[in-house]
Protein backbone atom coordinates (compact mmCIF):
# COMPACT_ATOMS: atom_id res chain seq x y z
CA UNK A 1 0.00 0.00 0.00
CA UNK A 2 1.43 3.40 -0.81
CA UNK A 3 2.00 5.98 2.33
CA UNK A 4 -0.20 8.63 2.34
CA UNK A 5 1.31 12.07 0.41
CA UNK A 6 1.46 13.50 3.78
CA UNK A 7 3.39 10.77 5.54
CA UNK A 8 5.88 11.30 2.99
CA UNK A 9 6.71 14.66 3.16
CA UNK A 10 6.64 14.39 7.06
CA UNK A 11 8.73 11.28 6.68
CA UNK A 12 11.47 13.99 4.37
CA UNK A 13 11.22 16.74 6.62
CA UNK A 14 12.68 14.08 9.63
CA UNK A 15 14.72 13.12 7.42
CA UNK A 16 16.08 16.33 6.95
CA UNK A 17 16.44 17.70 10.45
CA UNK A 18 19.81 16.33 11.03
CA UNK A 19 22.61 19.11 10.44
CA UNK A 20 24.28 16.46 8.26
CA UNK A 21 21.40 15.38 6.31
CA UNK A 22 20.72 18.72 5.35
CA UNK A 23 24.14 19.84 4.45
CA UNK A 24 24.76 16.88 2.02
CA UNK A 25 21.62 17.79 0.49
CA UNK A 26 22.52 21.52 0.17
CA UNK A 27 25.52 19.67 -1.59
CA UNK A 28 23.86 18.26 -4.02
CA UNK A 29 21.88 20.50 -4.74
CA UNK A 30 24.49 21.53 -6.93
CA UNK A 31 27.19 18.86 -8.18
CA UNK A 32 26.71 14.76 -7.54
CA UNK A 33 29.46 13.70 -4.96
CA UNK A 34 30.56 10.18 -4.32
CA UNK A 35 30.55 9.20 -0.63
CA UNK A 36 34.25 9.85 -0.30
CA UNK A 37 33.83 13.60 -1.30
CA UNK A 38 30.74 13.96 0.64
CA UNK A 39 32.93 12.24 4.00
CA UNK A 40 35.53 15.49 3.16
CA UNK A 41 33.32 17.72 2.66
CA UNK A 42 30.86 17.23 5.71
CA UNK A 43 33.45 15.77 8.15
CA UNK A 44 31.35 12.71 9.01
CA UNK A 45 33.24 9.53 9.38
CA UNK A 46 32.10 6.46 7.00
CA UNK A 47 29.76 4.31 8.97
CA UNK A 48 27.84 7.73 10.04
CA UNK A 49 27.85 8.75 6.56
CA UNK A 50 26.56 5.30 5.07
CA UNK A 51 23.73 6.00 8.05
CA UNK A 52 23.08 9.08 6.95
CA UNK A 53 22.97 8.02 3.05
CA UNK A 54 20.84 4.71 4.10
CA UNK A 55 17.80 7.48 5.48
CA UNK A 56 18.10 9.94 3.03
CA UNK A 57 17.85 6.83 -0.25
CA UNK A 58 15.02 5.38 2.18
CA UNK A 59 12.45 8.66 2.29
CA UNK A 60 13.51 8.75 -1.75
CA UNK A 61 15.46 11.87 -1.75
CA UNK A 62 18.73 10.35 -3.09
CA UNK A 63 20.35 7.48 -5.42
CA UNK A 64 22.72 6.03 -5.96
CA UNK A 65 24.75 5.02 -9.44
CA UNK A 66 27.30 3.40 -10.61
CA UNK A 67 29.93 5.23 -12.67
CA UNK A 68 30.38 5.15 -15.96
CA UNK A 69 33.90 5.80 -16.24
CA UNK A 70 34.90 3.40 -13.07
CA UNK A 71 32.69 0.78 -12.28
CA UNK A 72 33.73 0.49 -8.50
CA UNK A 73 32.97 3.81 -7.87
CA UNK A 74 29.00 5.38 -7.26
CA UNK A 75 27.41 8.76 -7.61
CA UNK A 76 25.34 10.17 -5.20
CA UNK A 77 22.21 12.08 -6.63
CA UNK A 78 19.61 14.50 -5.33
CA UNK A 79 16.46 13.70 -6.16
CA UNK A 80 14.70 16.96 -7.50
CA UNK A 81 11.14 16.01 -7.41
CA UNK A 82 11.37 14.56 -4.41
CA UNK A 83 11.68 17.95 -2.23
CA UNK A 84 8.43 19.05 -3.77
CA UNK A 85 7.08 21.68 -1.63
CA UNK A 86 10.45 21.66 0.10
CA UNK A 87 12.99 24.53 0.02
CA UNK A 88 16.12 22.87 -2.28
CA UNK A 89 19.69 23.87 -1.04
CA UNK A 90 21.82 26.85 -2.47
CA UNK A 91 21.96 28.26 -5.63
CA UNK A 92 24.84 29.71 -7.16
CA UNK A 93 25.18 33.24 -8.85
CA UNK A 94 24.90 33.62 -12.91
CA UNK A 95 28.39 33.77 -13.81
CA UNK A 96 31.16 32.70 -16.56
CA UNK A 97 31.44 28.97 -16.60
CA UNK A 98 33.76 26.32 -18.14
CA UNK A 99 31.94 23.06 -18.68
CA UNK A 100 34.82 19.71 -19.29
CA UNK A 101 33.89 16.35 -20.19
CA UNK A 102 36.42 14.04 -22.17
CA UNK A 103 36.08 14.58 -25.60
CA UNK A 104 34.31 17.72 -25.61
CA UNK A 105 32.06 16.78 -28.30
CA UNK A 106 29.12 16.64 -26.77
CA UNK A 107 27.88 17.08 -23.43
CA UNK A 108 30.35 20.11 -22.42
CA UNK A 109 29.72 21.94 -25.49
CA UNK A 110 26.12 21.44 -25.22
CA UNK A 111 26.11 22.57 -21.67
CA UNK A 112 28.22 25.67 -22.74
CA UNK A 113 25.49 26.60 -25.47
CA UNK A 114 22.62 25.85 -22.64
CA UNK A 115 24.22 28.26 -20.12
CA UNK A 116 24.94 31.00 -22.42
CA UNK A 117 21.30 31.25 -23.20
CA UNK A 118 19.54 30.61 -19.89
CA UNK A 119 22.29 32.60 -17.66
CA UNK A 120 23.00 35.41 -19.95
CA UNK A 121 26.79 34.88 -18.88
CA UNK A 122 29.26 33.42 -20.92
CA UNK A 123 30.17 29.90 -21.15
CA UNK A 124 33.40 27.33 -22.55
CA UNK A 125 33.51 24.16 -22.99
CA UNK A 126 36.81 21.85 -23.02
CA UNK A 127 37.88 18.12 -22.77
CA UNK A 128 40.82 16.45 -21.37
CA UNK A 129 41.71 14.49 -24.48
CA UNK A 130 39.55 16.08 -27.09
CA UNK A 131 38.04 14.93 -30.14
CA UNK A 132 38.79 15.37 -34.20
CA UNK A 133 35.38 17.64 -34.04
CA UNK A 134 31.76 17.76 -32.37
CA UNK A 135 29.99 14.92 -32.83
CA UNK A 136 27.27 15.30 -35.64
CA UNK A 137 24.58 13.37 -33.22
CA UNK A 138 25.25 16.99 -30.93
CA UNK A 139 25.16 19.26 -33.48
CA UNK A 140 21.63 18.23 -34.73
CA UNK A 141 19.87 18.53 -31.15
CA UNK A 142 21.75 22.14 -30.64
CA UNK A 143 19.56 22.79 -33.77
CA UNK A 144 16.61 21.11 -32.25
CA UNK A 145 16.94 23.01 -28.69
CA UNK A 146 17.80 26.56 -30.59
CA UNK A 147 21.32 25.96 -29.64
CA UNK A 148 24.02 26.84 -32.64
CA UNK A 149 27.05 24.11 -32.72
CA UNK A 150 27.64 24.70 -36.25
CA UNK A 151 30.95 26.00 -35.82
CA UNK A 152 32.01 24.61 -32.72
CA UNK A 153 35.11 22.49 -32.07
CA UNK A 154 36.65 20.66 -29.32
CA UNK A 155 39.60 22.39 -27.22
CA UNK A 156 41.58 20.82 -24.71
CA UNK A 157 41.28 21.56 -20.97
CA UNK A 158 45.35 22.06 -21.38
CA UNK A 159 45.03 25.40 -23.50
CA UNK A 160 42.48 26.91 -21.47
CA UNK A 161 43.03 29.55 -18.77
CA UNK A 162 40.85 28.93 -16.18
CA UNK A 163 40.92 31.99 -14.07
CA UNK A 164 37.77 33.00 -11.73
CA UNK A 165 35.49 30.62 -13.89
CA UNK A 166 32.98 28.47 -12.17
CA UNK A 167 34.38 24.83 -13.60
CA UNK A 168 31.58 21.87 -14.07
CA UNK A 169 32.24 18.78 -15.59
CA UNK A 170 29.74 16.87 -16.85
CA UNK A 171 31.59 13.23 -17.56
CA UNK A 172 32.59 10.90 -14.49
CA UNK A 173 36.05 10.20 -16.82
CA UNK A 174 37.22 13.41 -16.87
CA UNK A 175 35.74 13.97 -13.21
CA UNK A 176 38.27 10.87 -11.81
CA UNK A 177 41.15 11.83 -14.09
CA UNK A 178 41.23 15.48 -12.88
CA UNK A 179 40.56 14.22 -9.11
CA UNK A 180 39.35 18.36 -8.26
CA UNK A 181 38.64 19.76 -5.24
CA UNK A 182 35.08 20.77 -4.15
CA UNK A 183 35.03 24.10 -5.64
CA UNK A 184 34.73 22.15 -8.97
CA UNK A 185 31.00 20.89 -9.41
CA UNK A 186 30.39 17.31 -11.14
CA UNK A 187 27.23 16.35 -13.15
CA UNK A 188 27.30 12.70 -13.35
CA UNK A 189 25.43 12.73 -17.01
CA UNK A 190 25.22 9.68 -18.99
CA UNK A 191 27.25 10.11 -22.77
CA UNK A 192 24.68 10.14 -25.16
CA UNK A 193 27.73 8.79 -27.93
CA UNK A 194 27.26 5.28 -26.46
CA UNK A 195 24.70 5.40 -28.53
CA UNK A 196 24.33 8.24 -30.53
CA UNK A 197 20.48 8.20 -30.75
CA UNK A 198 18.95 11.29 -31.28
CA UNK A 199 16.40 10.35 -28.41
CA UNK A 200 19.85 10.28 -26.15
CA UNK A 201 21.30 13.33 -27.05
CA UNK A 202 17.85 14.96 -26.63
CA UNK A 203 17.78 13.64 -22.86
CA UNK A 204 21.14 14.89 -22.57
CA UNK A 205 19.95 18.51 -23.30
CA UNK A 206 17.00 17.82 -21.06
CA UNK A 207 19.06 17.02 -18.35
CA UNK A 208 21.61 19.92 -18.76
CA UNK A 209 19.07 21.97 -19.03
CA UNK A 210 17.25 20.68 -15.85
CA UNK A 211 20.50 21.40 -14.21
CA UNK A 212 21.22 24.56 -15.18
CA UNK A 213 17.66 25.72 -14.48
CA UNK A 214 18.52 24.12 -10.74
CA UNK A 215 21.26 25.91 -10.55
CA UNK A 216 20.92 29.55 -11.72
CA UNK A 217 16.72 29.22 -10.22
CA UNK A 218 16.00 30.63 -13.52
CA UNK A 219 11.90 30.00 -14.49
Amino acid sequence: MRAHPLDVRSARHAALGDPVRLAIVDELSVSDRSPVELRRLTGTESNLLAHHLDVLEDVGLIIRKRSSGDGRRRYVQLERDALRELVPGSRLARQPVLFVCTQNSARSQLAAALWTVLAERPADSAGTHPAARVHHGAVQAGRRAGLDLDHASPRSLDDITIGDRLVVTVCDRAHEELDAGPAWLHWSIADPIQTASPAAFDRTVRELRRRITALIDVA
